[in-house]
């Protein structure tokens, strides 16, 4: 990705300034902007970071710092379906280092890692907020709760 492909359309630098505008200090609409770029070029490359920080007056090395914060920004292509699984204490207690290991096994591939096909990205993230239930992932949109191995291979066979 050059540094001169990287640049929302006028209706999208509209909503930039629109989201902006919401906000007492307009660095507050830094993340949706970073969600739309996303969207926009398919993940958040440095040259991405840079171009937002423009967009606010940031460095980007500000910039970084938030996207390498947060699991939701992806900073290389993602797969077609992306898999996280919780590890926080109630899913690591109820048996997530294994589901993980699992996955890790069946797809070939490390957490930050993608198919070689470009199907799926596997991720650890902190916390899905149903303790009750777990151990548990998000696949895309949706959440999987009460792991086992068996289950885990059967919702990763119906993403082939």
């Amino acid at each position: 990705m050059s540094v001169q492909s990287i640049a929302f359309s006028t209706g999208q630098l509209a909503e930039v300034r629109r989201l902006q505008g919401l906000y007492p200090d307009k660095r507050g609409a830094l993340l949706p902007v970073l969600h739309m770029a996303q969207d926009t070029f398919g993940y958040v490359s440095l040259e991405v970071e840079e171009y937002v920080a423009s967009l606010f007056g940031l460095s980007p090395a500000h910039v970084h710092e938030v996207v390498t914060f947060y699991t939701l920004y992806f900073r290389q292509p993602r797969g077609r379906h992306v898999v996280a699984v919780c590890h926080n204490l109630s899913c690591h207690l109820a048996g997530a280092p294994l589901i993980l290991a699992h996955l890790k096994e069946r797809l070939g591939i490390d957490v930050g890692e993608t198919t070689d096909d470009g199907r799926i990205t596997l991720q650890a993230v902190e916390c899905l907020c149903a303790c009750e239930a777990a151990p548990m992932m998000q696949v895309d949109d949706r959440y999987e709760m009460n792991l086992t191995p068996d289950k885990v291979d059967r919702i990763v066979e119906a993403l082939r």
